[in-house]
């Protein structure tokens, strides 16, 4: 099988750009969004396991349990975390196995599963938040002014809001 020669492969690249973006606008920017999006979650992820053994996915899981009051159904977990539908079962799973949340039947039938914030969750909680707000705050909010802040946030939440309602 030929593989195609690196400009050739470039050359092919830049031509569909081209002919679905405009002028290629925007693209450095969106490249540097995923850049930073991956170059944070990165140092996050590494922060705080090697501080707290504790993966940036469970606390993730953790803090939204907390945010909604202590529980939420799995189908709302599985929506508001930043890991996928799929692995939820599975981190979940693991979660509950180390004591952290207990999974409930949410109807009287069965059908539903309410995941719970157990109180050694919150202990863990509680210790995992301030290193990983440290870090959110030296790594992400001083390297932009209040202004900067605003303007990113505003354009985020068109985007979000715009993908998901069409």
């Amino acid at each position: 099988m030929q593989v195609p020669s690196k400009p050739d492969a470039a050359a092919h690249f830049d031509r569909i750009t081209a002919r679905e973006v405009a002028g290629g606008r925007g693209l450095q920017a969106w490249d540097a969004l995923l850049r930073a999006h991956a170059t944070l979650l990165r140092q996050l992820e590494t922060d705080l396991e090697s501080q707290t053994g504790l993966a940036l996915a469970d606390f993730d899981v953790l803090a939204q349990l907390a945010i909604a009051g202590g529980s939420l159904r799995m189908t709302e977990l599985a929506d508001r975390a930043l890991i996928s539908r799929s692995g939820m079962t599975r981190r979940v799973t693991r979660l509950v196995h180390e004591g952290l949340v207990r999974r409930a039947d949410a109807d009287a039938d069965g059908r539903g599963v309410v995941v719970k914030l157990t109180k050694p969750g919150l202990n863990r909680l509680t210790v995992a938040a301030p290193i990983h707000m440290r870090g959110v705050s030296e790594l992400f909010l001083t390297k932009l002014n209040d202004q900067e802040l605003a303007v990113l946030e505003g354009a985020l939440a068109k985007v979000t809001l715009d993908c998901t309602f069409g």
